[in-house]
């Protein structure tokens, strides 16, 4: 049969409008919209860009609500950017601090379903965002430096989302995995990272993961002891009431009500995530296919079970059920599991233990280049392996720490951006970075780092690293860990910019589960601090050994910096110090602390404003 002319230009007219219509533009894709997916949707669309993110639950939040882990590790005294505000609404919404102190694990704890609609709530007050709910992903590809990700819907809609960047937030690191980034899986090597602690040779051992369940106290004589599951023994759990502390050296062990208020919610709820002969389970599944995971997954789900079953039958706690109506699934568990570890990115920076430990002694200077800060000690889960290798990495002891930028940019691949627990960490240190803050953190650096890349009409790897720090900082975000300065102090941006560049320098302090850095804003500085500081910047100070260890003054700046040609007359500084709201006289014997110190080269020397590479080099 013979078609005319003009049929056939109406069917191509009709065929192209089609596929059209199935493809959609947008400046950032982010394939996950878990705990870091969607800060860094928040955050790259407050910033101006416009954002698609494909989420394969009909959730937001991730592990901290589709996988139940709703008790925040870490970063209580650090409210950095978008995580100090998602603690806010919660405050808000249970009635403040006290409210979700519910647990001891945590300083805050609330119900997966309520921090899932905050996050919703968050997301829909930018007008920036899409989100594609139950949709799931498939052949991400990069062509004329233009992103394009098929994407299957629920009903079985097909359709193909085109952008400018693309960020892997997917809780196992697939995204680069199907593109054929390098990356790390298991323990390393000490050959690899330099780590003391770390294993002769590397393995392929991940941490232990958990299918969280959430139970509810249901009152007094109910009895909602579940059906007796299948293979269960209760010698399996024999010990799970040890609760001793070996962070604190705490021996307070066999209090089985204590274990369960490790994880209390707010309601009578309790969060099931035990580690000691509880419901943590091994099951390496990165490299699986979606069909051999699920399949691994339900052994998960059996082993929490029967941990539900042991609390109720064994422990007597027959008042506590599961709570059906948390989640939006029949069975009554989470949507997906609490992952701990997934695959770790070949990153422009490999981010390891002497990074954390002692960040101003290492070759590489990552501490400037920070753009997350987290608190929490390096904690790993190997109970459920076996044999396990002989790490005691709660007795790795750190200072809180900086993620270097680096650390989410591939090595040598262009318009990617890794987030989640993917980042170029070491396997040590991932017992560190994989915590909810710090997570919810490097979503944001991502929205960021994103987001200037398309308004730069650049690739990530091009964005300029004190750009997107001083972007983070505009949005309360930290970038240099200070316990003692947080976003309410006047000079905040100025001293977290100081600290960003080694000139004056912060103090570390391994502290329990919530290590520490102080800047001590109010303590005095010597000559020589500031002289040995600017050396990095001013290669003149080399030869110059004038700076004695007294206290700095104003005539002692004045010296230091007149050798390096920044002279400045006494009229100048005393303005500089007004405008920064110093109310004191000024004389040239005045004596001048860390934060004055900082308001004066903030606004002297601009020290900031020189870039660093992805090492921490000055440009």
């Amino acid at each position: 049969m013979k078609i005319s002319y003009i049929t056939f230009l109406s069917i191509f007219l009709w065929s192209w409008t089609m596929q059209l219509s199935a493809q959609t533009k947008t400046d950032v894709v982010i394939i996950g919209g878990g705990a870091s997916g969607t800060m860094a949707a928040i955050q790259a669309a407050r910033s101006g860009v416009h954002v698609i993110v494909i989420e394969e639950t009909s959730w937001l939040g991730g592990m901290l609500t589709s996988a139940g882990v709703s008790a925040i590790d870490g970063n209580h005294r650090l409210p950095s950017g978008l995580w100090g505000e998602f603690r806010q609404h919660l405050y808000d919404y249970y009635g403040g601090p006290e409210a979700v102190e519910t647990g001891w694990v945590s300083n805050t704890l609330f119900e997966p379903s309520v921090g899932n609609r905050i996050l919703q709530k968050m997301v829909k007050a930018q007008k920036n965002i899409q989100v594609l709910f139950e949709a799931s992903w498939d052949n991400a590809r990069k062509i004329n430096g233009e992103w394009f990700v098929d994407v299957k819907a629920k009903a079985g809609k097909k359709s193909t989302i085109q952008g400018k960047v693309l960020i892997d937030a997917t809780e196992l690191g697939d995204v680069m995995a199907s593109l054929n980034v390098p990356y790390y899986l298991g323990m390393d090597s000490k050959s690899l990272t330099n780590e003391s602690f770390a294993l002769e040779e590397a393995n392929d051992i991940v941490q232990d993961l958990t299918y969280v369940i959430t139970l509810k106290d249901f009152g007094k004589g109910a009895d909602k002891t579940i059906k007796k599951p299948k293979n269960y023994s209760k010698e399996e759990f024999a010990g799970c009431c040890d609760v001793s502390d070996p962070a604190t050296f705490n021996k307070d062990n066999n209090d089985c009500f204590k274990m369960l208020t490790y994880g209390r919610l707010p309601n009578n709820k309790f969060m099931i995530n035990w580690p000691k002969k509880g419901n943590d389970i091994y099951l390496n599944i990165v490299e699986r296919t979606p069909t051999e995971r699920s399949k691994l997954l339900e052994e998960a789900k059996q082993m929490t079970l029967r941990f539900v079953y042991y609390i109720q039958a064994e422990l007597g706690f027959k008042n506590l059920g599961i709570a059906y109506d948390e989640y939006p699934t029949d069975d009554g568990f989470p949507m997906i599991p609490y992952h701990r570890e997934s695959r770790r990115l070949q990153a422009k920076s490999l981010f390891s233990l002497p990074h954390v430990m002692t960040p101003f002694d290492t070759p590489e200077a990552y501490y400037r280049t920070g753009v997350v800060v987290g608190d929490y000690t390096i904690d790993h889960h190997h109970y459920k392996y076996g044999n396990a290798p002989e790490i005691d990495f709660v007795k790795i002891r750190v200072p809180s720490y900086n993620v270097p930028m680096g650390s989410l940019i591939p090595k040598d691949y262009e318009g990617l951006i890794v987030a989640e627990k993917s980042i170029g960490v070491s396997n040590i240190v991932n017992g560190a970075t994989r915590l909810q803050p710090v997570v919810l953190g490097i979503g944001q650096a991502s929205g960021v780092i994103a987001a200037l890349a398309v308004k730069n009409g650049i690739p990530p790897s091009q964005v300029s690293i004190r750009e997107a720090q001083s972007t983070l900082l505009d949005h309360t975000a930290y970038i240099m860990p200070y316990i003692d300065v947080p976003p309410a102090d006047p000079h905040f941006k100025i001293l977290q910019k100081i600290g960003a560049t080694g000139v004056v320098k912060g103090f570390g302090v391994p502290y329990k589960w919530a290590n520490q850095t102080w800047f001590y804003p109010e303590r005095e500085i010597s000559a020589f601090e500031l002289l040995v500081g600017l050396r990095s910047y001013f290669p003149l100070l080399d030869d110059n050994w004038s700076a004695s260890g007294e206290t700095l003054t104003v005539k002692g700046y004045q010296e230091i910096v007149k050798s390096i040609e920044r002279e400045i007359t006494t009229a100048d500084l005393k303005t500089i110090l007004s405008n920064g709201g110093y109310n004191e006289e000024i004389h040239t014997d005045t004596k001048l602390n860390r934060r004055w110190v900082s308001v004066l080269l903030d606004a002297h020397l601009q020290l900031f404003e020189k870039d660093v590479d992805f090492k921490g080099n000055i440009i």
